[in-house]
């Protein structure tokens, strides 16, 4: 509740500011982050005498430690309004609500100084401890190296599990202790954590990557603009007009899946017939080539018509080279040509219960990628574009904080299962 209450509590987010906020004016939100208790109170939770007190985050509002020591009755007051009447959060919150958002502060906040030095770095945490901790409770879903996940959804400003704990480590710890609102991610303290599991966890997570270029390159290879949060390309890209097959037009000829496919392979794959026809070459071939050269054919160098530079800077297509190069797969060995997958659904449906459905839904359909009247599922996706399914369950969906399952660490055989898997699904609401 501390962290964001409203996902917890199934209801909708607060639109107006909160009553306080119109008594500080540093922190420029508004709207429902004003009623984070974070926001006013920190991860710290120090508030003005912590890492809030300097900073775009701050508004001067006192922490919640010197409440705690007063004990759960006085915390409870101060929830109800009893100290100050625009503090009152029995309008949202109910009675239970109230009790345990009082016995949070009073019972389990503690002082991080302890755990974290000035310079944000774990005090005498053990690497190898905290490497057996996150491989216990945190590999599943954020993967070995910490990069599952983009929390940002946005591969210019890429948020990783060691970006949080290298910035804001009070919000790591926080988060690892009590669990994530709205999501099922198990709470440290449920599981039951020591003290120095949460130092060793945190000294072990600074010291993964903050960048994954190569999962941030497949999302790029999908939909650029979306995975950059930039504006998507008015024009035709300057190749298409040699094609006359393909009568999309606009952004959609700016993705490099439209031309080379999402099996890699161009006109020599899936797109070597239909409305994506387009009669350009994959690129599968391109995991031999030096970055020099796979840069000059996306900078313009190699060809001006194919020239990105305008819209990706040097990083950016650095990702795209690190995809080619590392990150694209020959799935001819796991689909079919009749697009059935070879896999063991049994298997699939495992890892589908632990990665996927928690977004997708048990049956696949909590997600409608298409409309009311024509209603496109996952497993509409599964049997009609195996491709395309294996490249998003690979490297996530542009702009959203889908995880990755190459990022999770799943072999070439899980995805091959996991497809299965979900093809059943389709079979399933057609019968």
């Amino acid at each position: 509740l501390y962290d964001k209450w409203w996902p917890i509590l199934g209801v909708d987010a607060p639109e107006a500011d909160h009553p306080l906020w119109a008594t500080q004016d540093t922190n420029t939100r508004s709207g429902s982050d004003t009623w984070r208790c974070k926001e006013c109170h920190g991860w710290d939770y120090k508030g003005a005498d912590g890492a809030y007190g300097s900073g775009s985050h701050l508004t001067g509002f006192v922490g919640v430690l010197e409440a705690a020591a007063q004990g759960s009755e006085y915390v409870l007051s101060a929830l109800m309004g009893e100290t100050n009447p625009d503090h009152d959060f029995s309008d949202v919150f109910a009675e239970q609500d109230l009790a345990d958002m009082a016995l949070f502060i009073a019972e389990t906040t503690v002082d991080y100084d302890v755990w974290v030095d000035a310079d944000k770095l774990a005090i005498d945490g053990n690497l190898e401890d905290g490497q057996l901790v996150y491989e216990e409770i945190c590999t599943g879903c954020h993967g070995p190296e910490g990069t599952a996940i983009n929390f940002s959804g946005d591969d210019s400003d890429s948020e990783y599990v060691a970006t949080i704990a290298g910035g804001n480590p009070w919000e790591l710890l926080h988060k690892v202790r009590f669990g994530q609102p709205g999501t099922a991610m198990p709470s440290g303290i449920d599981v039951g954590l020591a003290d120095q599991e949460y130092v060793d966890l945190l000294a072990h997570v600074q010291g993964l990557p903050e960048e994954a270029p190569a999962l941030a390159g497949g999302r790029l290879y999908d939909k650029w603009w979306a995975a950059l949060n930039i504006d998507a390309p008015q024009d035709d890209q300057p190749l298409w007009a040699t094609q006359d097959t393909n009568t999309r037009s606009g952004s959609d000829t700016w993705r490099c899946k439209e031309c080379h496919g999402w099996d890699y392979k161009g006109a020599d794959g899936a797109y070597g017939s239909g409305s994506h026809s387009t009669g350009f070459p994959g690129i599968l071939g391109a995991d031999s080539k030096p970055a020099e050269e796979l840069t000059g054919w996306l900078d313009g160098t190699a060809n001006a018509g194919h020239d990105f530079s305008a819209f990706l800077d040097e990083n950016q297509i650095g990702m795209l080279v690190t995809f080619m190069q590392t990150g694209m797969v020959d799935t001819a060995e796991y689909i079919n040509d009749d697009k059935a997958a070879n896999g063991d659904p049994a298997a699939g449906e495992k890892l589908y219960n632990v990665a996927c459905s928690r977004c997708h839904g048990d049956d696949g359909k909590a997600i409608n990628f298409g409309d009311e009247a024509e209603p496109e599922y996952l497993g509409d996706h599964a049997t009609g574009n195996p491709w395309e399914f294996w490249h998003k369950a690979s490297y996530g969906q542009p702009g959203e904080s889908m995880p990755s399952g190459v990022g999770t660490g799943w072999a070439h055989q899980d995805f091959a299962d996991v497809l299965s898997y979900v093809q059943t699904l389709a079979a399933e609401e057609s019968e």
